[in-house]
């Protein structure tokens, strides 16, 4: 359960976390270098959030403590990333506080909710999923922080994908509080 494949990978993408905040300290590394280094280890260790969730489902090794592994592990890795950007003043400060003050918020407010049984009113939905996926294209972006191909500008393009990742974290926020809040109600009588 703890140490299985799917675990396994779940744990590597909190093991990378250092990883990818060093590279930004290695001075012995030019600024691309360690831009480039950073946006391959986020890509890969992100890649492994969809690994994990195959091989679970397809090796039979679903469990409890992967399914609370697994976000908390997404969620440190973006945050992470996040904290970074801002400090390399590639994501202003506000955006990345709308992105991991919702974090907080709908994990506590699932937690809630899987308390008082009504779960299934918060469970994923597109939006949020949608959120996601342009959250960590946005990223890795940011974090490459330079022009692809010769004309692909990736600080512009991750800029305007972290804003609209942040107009759908709030729009996401919002839906699942609105889903909750009859159970809230029900539930506060």
């Amino acid at each position: 359960m703890f140490f299985n494949l799917p675990t396994l990978l779940t744990w590597a993408r909190i093991v990378a976390i250092p990883l990818i905040v060093g590279v930004f300290y290695l001075e012995a590394l030019t600024e691309p270098t360690r831009n480039l280094i950073a946006t391959v280890l986020f890509v890969v260790f992100a890649l492994t959030d969809w690994a994990d969730g195959y091989l679970a489902r397809r090796m039979k090794l679903t469990s409890s403590f992967g399914a609370f592994l697994d976000p908390v592990a997404d969620k440190f890795l973006v945050c992470a990333a996040l904290l970074v950007l801002v400090h390399l003043g590639r994501v202003h400060a506000l955006v990345a506080l709308v992105i991991i003050g919702r974090e907080i918020a709908i994990s506590a407010l699932r937690e809630w909710m899987a308390q008082i049984g009504a779960s299934r009113s918060v469970a994923v939905h597109m939006v949020g999923k949608l959120k996601t996926a342009v959250q960590m294209t946005a990223i890795p972006f940011l974090l490459y922080h330079g022009t692809l191909f010769g004309f692909f500008d990736t600080q512009l393009w991750g800029t305007v994908l972290i804003y609209l990742s942040a107009v759908l974290t709030i729009w996401s926020m919002v839906y699942y509080l609105q889903k909750a809040l009859p159970e809230i109600r029900a539930k506060a009588r």
